[in-house]
C-alpha cells in the first residue's frame, strides 16, 4: 500500500523552484493560509533576476492588524499588476523561452481583478504547476478542522488527510516536535535545498534564490532537469 505524503506551507507569490519541488514530492499540498500574515515575507513578494542583480517585486496589501490572517489579506490596489508585468517583460524578454509563456503570464497578471492575496497566489501556483507538469492535489487549510498549537495542528492535518508521511521545509526544524509525528505513526522528513544545478540564466553571476519564472523563461520545457523532484 502506497503511503500518502503531504506538505503544508503558506501560499507564496511566484515562489522559487524549491517550493515547487516540495509540491511535486507529495500527494497533497495544503496551502496553510489560516495563519497570521507576516510583513516582509514571501506571501506577497519575491525576487527576480535583473542586470543589476536580484530585485524584489512586491504586491501592496492592507494589513489592518497584527492578527490578520493570510486568507483575509487584501491587495491595496491593482496598479501592481501592470507594474509587475512591465518589470517581468523588461527583464525577461531576451530569455530564450519568454515568448513561449508570454501570453499565459500576461493573462495571469492582467486578466484578473482578484483582491485576496491567497487567491492571487493560488492562481499563479496552479498555472506554474501546469507548466512544470506537476499534478499534485492542492487544497486549503480552511478545508480541514484546526486544532491549537503548531505541531499538533500539522499532525492533525496529516491525520485528516489520511497521510502517513509529512514533508516539511527545513526552517520548521526550529519549532516542530518530531515526537508528536512519531507517536501518530507519521514519517517526518525535511526538504534539502542544497545541490541544485545551475542553468542558463541571464545576467551573471548565477543566483538560485529567485522566482521559478526565471527558470521557466530561461529553460522552458527543460526546466524539470534543474529541479530535484523529477
Amino acid at each position: 500500500m502506497i503511503k500518502k505524503k503531504v506538505a503544508i506551507l503558506q501560499s507564496d507569490y511566484i515562489a522559487w523552484k524549491g517550493y515547487f519541488d516540495i509540491i511535486n514530492m507529495v500527494d497533497e499540498f495544503i496551502l496553510y493560509d489560516d495563519v497570521q500574515y507576516t510583513k516582509n515575507d514571501w506571501r506577497n513578494r519575491n525576487q527576480i533576476k535583473t542586470n543589476d542583480g536580484k530585485q524584489w517585486i512586491t504586491i501592496p496589501v492592507h494589513q489592518a492588524n497584527l492578527e490578520q490572517m493570510i486568507k483575509d489579506t487584501l491587495v491595496s490596489n491593482d496598479i501592481w499588476r501592470k507594474k509587475h508585468w512591465k518589470t517581468v517583460v523588461q527583464n525577461y524578454s531576451k530569455a530564450i523561452h519568454f515568448n513561449d509563456y508570454k501570453k499565459l503570464f500576461k493573462e495571469l497578471y492582467l486578466d484578473s481583478n482578484e483582491k485576496l492575496l491567497s487567491k492571487i497566489n493560488y492562481r499563479f501556483i496552479v498555472a506554474i504547476c501546469k507548466i512544470l507538469g506537476i499534478k499534485t492535489k492542492i487544497s486549503w487549510s480552511m478545508d480541514y478542522n484546526l486544532v491549537e498549537r503548531k505541531t499538533e495542528r500539522l499532525v492533525a492535518f496529516c491525520k485528516q488527510a489520511n497521510a502517513k508521511s509529512y514533508l516539511s521545509g527545513p526552517a520548521a526544524k526550529d519549532y516542530i516536535n518530531d515526537n508528536l509525528f512519531e507517536t501518530e505513526g507519521i514519517t517526518l522528513t525535511y526538504m534539502d535545498y542544497s545541490g541544485y544545478p545551475e542553468y542558463n540564466q541571464l545576467y551573471p553571476p548565477f543566483e538560485h534564490a529567485v522566482s521559478i519564472i526565471d527558470l521557466i523563461f530561461n529553460e522552458g520545457p527543460d526546466a524539470q532537469k534543474y529541479m530535484k523532484s523529477f
